[in-house]
């Protein structure tokens, strides 16, 4: 016989199991939440101490155990506060590449009482020093590049790694009693605040709570055992087995920081960096490693198993291959199955928005569904609304509104976004959505304008915005493309104005001094007509990608 969902969630929940749930009130409404959840991130990090010489960081030929980055993490909190007067509440930027450093830094930031506001490492100086002036950084850690690139910000800064760097001075001694800083936590206190772009381009700060980032390691390890106890395996030998985690996506990411860093040290596992995103490299470090899961976005996982040097590894160790951040094609799974016919796949979705993972399709629901991001885990609620927040019956599409312990209370700074996306508790994700008879949730469309390129994503405002300052471009809609390896590319159908003229490679040059180079498109397509628009003058993408596409 079968063991349904709802066998599984009752044994997993029962009173006195570690995923048992209780009901508590956020923000005037009543969730369910996990009961035994680290309630602050310093709780989190007491945690981890009892995992003392287990390798916790491995980079390049670098280790740190659990013990070694408690006292480093301790040192430079200790540092913040006595040194750079940092206190509860100020934020403190984040950009570098995924360092050791980086780990140590987030800790110790959150160690201290402060918000830690991780910045992505690929912006140009004009979206670092917007992102510094929005939040209202007071120190800035980074490492040599990025430095660098705000070197005008006029902030203190810690450098690691590369020109520049003063990491060594700052800590001074590592002592091996060393305390954490006294600061007085509440789950409900800032933590991060990640860097989320909106439709009009301008990046929003998702502010998260101590307790979003308490729960959101909970929710991705219920989603595991919960894949093992429907596969009818015994979870409490699963549970027992330590995993080792390669990190393809950057820690500035939600994915990489919540779903897999904050994870990886509610557990005890062991997390292997990597200087870029390179899969002959990959397949070097799961043998070297014996690395069980690679988690990332989907276009990870199809370089990997697409490598001519695929079949020149033993990568038996490998038991788990998860991603999310981006659609993922049908032909990936066929691909997993095929190549790796033993391993478990899994998709799940989330946003900035929900810390991270909030449903998750894994094992033979995923063969079963394919096209379905999965069911909700158990702390998490969705709904399907119309227009008007009305809620529609299964089968309907409409827009996908998520509620959880998970679900970050708004924006920084932002009221009227806040207002406008995050109402009465639940989230409206901007993903137009189904459910079927059986919960599982299918994502149709998305209502934001957006391509998501192996996991970035890119707001087509942002670009169309950038391309109409070139002299030459009279109109521009920024599109995405479907490819196999990214998810999707950008793309843009431009007019240019009469008697002008401009190719794409004079088009791409102009734009990379302006964004990020992964928001460049790829692929231009020169229009003569004008774009179609509705009434309201506004493009109607669906009929343009399908006119310049032949869909």
């Amino acid at each position: 016989m079968t063991i349904t969902h709802e066998q599984v969630q009752a044994q997993l929940t029962a009173p006195g199991q570690l995923f048992e749930m209780e009901e508590i009130e956020v923000g005037g409404s009543r969730i369910r939440a996990w009961k035994h959840a680290p309630a602050t991130f310093r709780a989190l990090l007491e945690i981890t101490r009892f995992h003392g010489d287990k390798v916790f960081v491995v980079y390049e030929d670098e280790r740190i155990t659990y013990e070694e980055h408690f006292r480093l993490v301790a040192t430079l909190a200790n540092r913040l506060v006595d040194d750079y007067g940092v206190r509860a509440g100020d934020r403190v930027a984040l950009a570098m590449r995924n360092y050791p450093e980086w780990i140590v830094s987030f800790s110790a930031v959150l160690a201290a009482g402060a918000v830690a506001v991780p910045l992505n490492a690929w912006w140009t100086e004009q979206e670092l020093e917007y992102a510094l002036g929005d939040s209202g950084a007071t120190l800035v850690i980074a490492d040599g590049e990025r430095a660098a690139r705000m070197s005008g910000s006029g902030l203190p800064m810690i450098v690691a790694r590369g020109e520049g760097a003063n990491w060594a001075g700052v800590l001074g001694e590592v002592r091996t009693d060393v305390t954490l800083p006294p600061v007085d936590l509440r789950p409900d206190d800032p933590a991060t605040i990640f860097y989320t772009s909106g439709t009009t381009g301008s990046p929003k700060g998702a502010l998260g709570s101590h307790r979003n980032l308490g729960q959101a390691p909970m929710t991705v390890a219920y989603a595991m055992m919960r894949t093992v106890a429907l596969a009818g395996r015994d979870v409490s030998s699963a549970a027992g087995k330590r995993r080792i985690t390669l990190l393809t996506v950057p820690l500035f990411h939600v994915t990489g920081c919540f779903a897999v860093l904050m994870t990886t040290m509610f557990s005890g596992g062991g997390l292997v960096l990597m200087y870029r995103w390179d899969p002959k490299r990959a397949l070097e470090l799961i043998e070297r490693e014996r690395v069980t899961i690679l988690s990332g976005v989907p276009t990870n996982a199809w370089q990997l198993l697409s490598h001519p040097g695929l079949g020149g590894h033993d990568i038996s160790s490998l038991g788990s291959i998860s991603y999310g951040g981006a659609p993922a094609p049908p032909k990936l799974l066929e691909r997993i199955t095929e190549t790796l016919p033993e391993r478990t796949p899994a998709n799940g979705y989330g946003m900035t928005e929900t810390t991270a993972l909030a449903v998750y399709n894994s094992g033979r629901d995923y063969l079963a569904k394919p096209g379905s991001i999965g069911r909700p885990l158990a702390v998490v609620d969705v709904k399907i609304c119309d227009p008007y927040g009305t809620e529609l019956p299964p089968g309907e599409v409409g827009e996908l509104c998520v509620r959880g312990p998970i679900v970050i209370g708004g924006y920084w700074n932002r009221p009227d976004a806040t207002a406008e996306t995050f109402v009465d508790g639940w989230l409206h994700t901007g993903d137009l959505a189904r459910v079927d008879e059986d919960g599982f949730v299918y994502i149709v469309d998305r209502a934001k304008d957006m391509v998501i390129r192996g996991g970035e994503n890119v707001y087509c405002a942002e670009v169309e915005a950038a391309l109409f300052e070139h002299p030459a471009v009279d109109d521009v809609a920024v599109i995405g493309v479907p490819d196999d390896e990214m998810g999707e590319q950008v793309g843009a159908v431009v007019r240019l104005k009469p008697g002008a003229e401009a190719g794409g490679e004079e088009l791409r040059d102009f734009l990379r001094d302006r964004i990020a180079a992964f928001k460049v498109p790829s692929r231009f397509w020169f229009r003569a007509a004008e774009l179609p628009r509705n009434p309201g003058g506004k493009v109607l993408k669906t009929r343009l990608r399908n006119e310049i596409l032949g869909l």
